[in-house]
């Protein structure tokens, strides 16, 4: 295959993983050129950077968020057919990019503008989010507030837009949505649809851009046999709060940007405050866990963040 992809790494204080996930890049025999866009990051990650012509960094000089960084690097890059954008705590053998570009350029779906592989946790399961439906505020509500765990007793009233609990697919299929965390996307798709929404500073950007993929006529598709492990949250633990706040404040700006005409005020209201309500919980949540951490003298877990 001669088509020139141009991979994306966002980076913000990924220490040690950035490396690593560079150095996949590197043992990809494709024509690759990889633009690492750091986000002001203030650890030595970018120090420990194998050196090659085929590795260019772009420093921004403040913390821009993962959508206006994405764009950066899209710009970058003048002359790719294609775009990858990977997590930089995402690791993967040579073959799997591969075999996503093969699916994506020939498969068997007509106008696909986008392509994401199995992401796997450490013990090489799958993770949650690789694919999705699309969150619709009920869908959300029923996941945010743990009501999918109701889903074998009642299918229909409280469904998981998660789909990692379904049989995993035995070849590649469409699907909804897909995660930011790995994407292989067509330049033609991107000229259509328009770039990243930069008013998302991190989370749900990814879902906002399916959903305008779709509108457009452009299909997605998840490739299980590409496999990538993915260290989820990684790089966002050091800042539980801070995460929390981005992923709330941008689910409420995807439901009003997609949702508004759909639901009645008084009902988007109170999805609202159920996104809020939830946000508190989990602040409220993790400020005691710490309490008890420096109580006990244990280290504390913080819960897992994409």
């Amino acid at each position: 295959m001669t088509s020139s992809i141009a991979a994306i790494v966002v980076n913000y204080n990924a220490g040690a993983l950035l490396r690593g996930c560079i150095e996949s890049l590197l043992a990809c025999p494709l024509d690759i050129e990889t633009i690492v866009v750091d986000n002001a990051s203030s650890d030595q990650s970018l120090g420990a950077l194998p050196e090659s012509p085929r590795v260019r960094v772009i420093r921004n000089t403040d913390n821009m968020g993962f959508s206006a960084a994405c764009n950066i690097g899209i710009k970058a890059a003048t002359s790719a057919s294609f775009f990858f954008f990977l997590n930089p705590d995402c690791r993967f053998e040579p073959e799997a990019l591969t075999t996503l570009l093969s699916e994506l350029e020939g498969g068997k779906y007509d106008h696909v503008g986008m392509a994401g592989g199995l992401l796997m946790n450490e013990d090489g399961s799958e993770q949650e989010g690789c694919r999705r439906t699309v969150p619709s505020p009920w869908l959300s509500f029923v996941r945010a507030f743990g009501l999918h765990r109701f889903s074998a007793l009642f299918p229909k009233l409280f469904p998981d837009f998660h789909l990692h609990k379904q049989p995993l697919p035995d070849k590649t299929v469409e699907i909804e949505a897909i995660s930011g965390a790995c994407m292989l996307v067509k330049r033609a798709a991107i000229e259509d649809v328009g770039l990243w929404d930069e008013a998302y500073f991190l989370h749900c950007e990814d879902m906002d851009w399916c959903m305008r993929f779709r509108a457009k006529g452009w299909k997605i598709i998840f490739v299980p046999h590409a496999r990538f492990s993915h260290a989820l949250g990684a790089c966002s633990r050091s800042r539980h709060v801070f995460v929390e706040w981005h992923k709330h404040k941008g689910m409420i700006r995807f439901y009003r940007k997609f949702f508004r005409a759909d639901y009645p005020s008084l009902l988007m209201g109170l999805v609202i405050l159920g996104v809020w309500l939830r946000f508190t919980l989990v602040v409220l949540r993790h400020v005691l866990r710490r309490l008890v951490s420096s109580i006990s003298g244990k280290p504390c877990q913080n819960a897992r963040t994409a």
